[in-house]
């Protein structure tokens, strides 16, 4: 699916600790399918400083950025977007002529979602998670206009409240007899392969309570949680949404073009077969 690379081909890549394949099949997908003269391609690094310097140094238009590199890019950039500024975290790297801007794409392929499915704002949430993708999806709530949620954060509460604290929430251990109207999972729970890939984020009765249930593993996008929910009849956003929706608007910003949702949706079907 890669075009023919020449002198003029335009780079981008993604950092990550692990590199997968996402990615490039996604991307590679759309360059082929529109005719752009781009390629990518996942690397990892022993020195992100001299990584990014690479990138401003070599040219590289863009590049996708994974834990742990979230935050320590970020001292190495010109520009940080209100969107990784909202959460102190980069998922993206723009090079416009040797300067770089770092957005975080995760934040706002959220507030995207928020927005298309009408979640109304009156809902009370609950978001569990308080690493990376916890804190992009609480900021885009705080930003959307949610006022009344929690943090739960039963293996760590001293993180989780330093994170709910600062976007302005409360944290707790375990929701008790709450029942929330809208549940985020924004840990691994739910993921395939990993120890807990068959495991409910929430407590079954707190998932059946709920109108609307967000869940961001997208491997599988069918998770426990999802499946349950779906079962229900519960209004639900799947990680599959959110993996597409970051990396378009990632594609967005390297190419200057953005594909139709039929062209997204073959690229998403092929980069997660």
């Amino acid at each position: 699916m890669v075009n023919v690379i020449d002198r003029d081909t335009r780079m981008c890549i993604s950092l990550a600790a692990r590199p997968g394949n996402h990615g490039n099949r996604f991307h590679n997908f759309l360059y082929a399918e529109l005719g752009l003269n781009y390629v990518y391609k996942s690397f990892t690094s022993s020195d992100i400083g001299a990584t990014v310097g690479g990138i401003r140094s070599m040219g590289i238009r863009g590049a996708g950025v994974s834990m742990p590199y979230k935050e320590s890019c970020m001292p190495f950039l010109d520009v940080i977007d209100p969107s990784a500024a909202a959460i102190d975290s980069v998922n993206t790297i723009v090079n416009d002529d040797g300067v770089l801007t770092g957005y975080n794409t995760d934040y706002l392929a959220i507030r995207t979602m928020l927005d298309e499915h009408g979640i109304p704002r009156t809902e009370d949430f609950a978001l569990l998670g308080h690493g990376g993708m916890g804190k992009a999806v609480l900021a885009a709530l705080r930003d959307a206009g949610f006022t009344r949620g929690v943090v739960v954060a039963p293996r760590n509460l001293e993180r989780g409240r330093a994170l709910a604290e600062r976007y302005g929430f409360p944290a707790v251990a375990d929701l008790g007899d709450a029942r929330p109207q809208l549940l985020v999972n924004a840990t691994p729970v739910g993921m395939a392969g990993g120890p807990e890939a068959d495991d409910l984020p929430f407590p079954d009765e707190v998932v059946r309570a709920a109108t609307t249930v967000l869940d961001v593993v997208y491997l599988p996008p069918d998770t426990p949680m999802v499946r349950l929910a779906r079962a229900l009849g519960t209004h639900v956003l799947a990680g599959d949404e959110v993996m597409a929706l970051q990396a378009l608007e990632q594609f967005v910003r390297y190419t200057g073009v953005r594909p139709t949702a039929d062209q997204v949706a073959r690229a998403e079907a092929y980069a997660s077969a």
